[in-house]
């Protein structure tokens, strides 16, 4: 069935030079609200923000963040932040946690309430059954009058001039405050706690850097029957099928008693193609890599990809002390885990 001209030009009209940039200009201002409403929590920070912090720090137990709606949402990020980074936290819905999830409370954790209004029903409805644990509340709300407020220890200002949605009645502003607001916490105490790169990455053990900080070479590289292993009077042909064989781009050289003395690499094999005219002429101690660079098993992969790149070489190979190859690693192994 043909389409009728207003049918094909519908979404292809260029629009109009004022209207494009109208929605940049509306773009821009959603924008510049944001941006004020994170340079007013900056100055909004003070005594209060300290003693979060402190109060933190002295607990034994864990971070309950706790908040309906779109607090919710942030505080969940919240809890999942400052987990990763070294603080024990989880996130405690308040409408379920007055129907029995507060069972999992202790007295040594932490509360930090998230309601921009603070007076959302369901954070208030858990407020007496918290003040009866006795665990520190630390409030996070835009009305330092409200009920949260006044029944919290530590009040967190979380108050915008204004939300980004031209009705006022999205939460935008403040819940970007909120976030902003909570990656400060999880950062100021990862700091404070010593956090380090290692600590990160055995709580991200699948991710990125968890893989660069504890991805070692003996969990990547080949090693037994997988190794190419040729011994110095074996015929060049016969160990050009070794290096094709195994598909490491080279073969390890070693003598009579399994000592290393060099790798025949693909480049040794054709540039020793090019020096002799008969192949079956060719010895391999004429035409191997000597001293090859070599990795310990228990070194980072990372490292080992360093090495590479420096070298501009593809494998490498680890031996015993006493010269035995146990293992080699090639730069495909490493990048397929996903380091870089």
């Amino acid at each position: 069935m043909s389409q009728t001209p207003s049918q094909t030009t519908l979404h292809t009209l260029p629009q109009p030079a004022t209207e494009k940039n109208a929605l940049l200009a509306k773009a821009r201002g959603v924008v510049d609200i944001e941006i004020q409403a994170l340079e007013d929590l900056k100055s909004q920070m003070d005594d209060h923000f300290v003693r979060a912090i402190e109060m933190i720090e002295a607990c034994s137990g864990r971070v309950i963040v706790t908040g309906m709606g779109k607090s919710g949402l942030i505080g969940k990020k919240i809890a999942a932040t400052l987990s990763s980074t070294g603080t024990p936290s989880y996130f405690l819905h308040p409408a379920e946690g007055s129907h029995g999830d507060l069972g999992t409370l202790m007295k040594q954790d932490v509360v930090i309430a998230i309601s921009n209004s603070g007076e959302s029903p369901e954070i208030l409805g858990i407020l007496p059954l918290l003040k009866r644990f006795g665990v520190p509340l630390i409030a996070m709300t835009g009305k330092l009058n409200s009920t949260l407020a006044q029944q919290s220890d530590v009040t967190l200002n979380i108050a915008v001039r204004q939300e980004a949605c031209p009705l006022g009645l999205a939460p935008t502003a403040s819940t970007t405050a909120t976030l902003a607001l909570g990656d400060t916490l999880a950062v100021v105490l990862l700091e404070r706690r010593g956090f380090s790169e290692e600590d990160f990455a055995m709580f991200h053990p699948a991710g990125s850097l968890g893989k660069r900080l504890l991805l070692k070479v003996k969990d990547v590289m080949h090693s037994g029957d997988a190794l190419p292993l040729v011994k110095m009077d074996t015929p060049f042909l016969d160990a050009l099928m070794e290096v094709s064989l195994k598909k490491l781009g080279m073969a390890i050289v070693v003598d009579a008693t399994g000592s290393m003395q060099g790798i025949l690499t693909d480049g040794d094999v054709r540039r020793a193609l090019t020096r002799f005219e008969n192949p079956r002429e060719i010895a391999i101690t004429d035409v191997m890599t000597r001293s090859p660079k070599r990795i310990e098993t228990e070194d980072l992969a990372v490292s080992a990809l360093r090495i590479m790149e420096e070298h501009k070489i593809t494998v490498l190979v680890s031996c015993s002390p006493d010269g035995q190859p146990v293992g080699a690693v090639h730069m495909h192994d490493i990048l397929k885990t996903g380091i870089s």
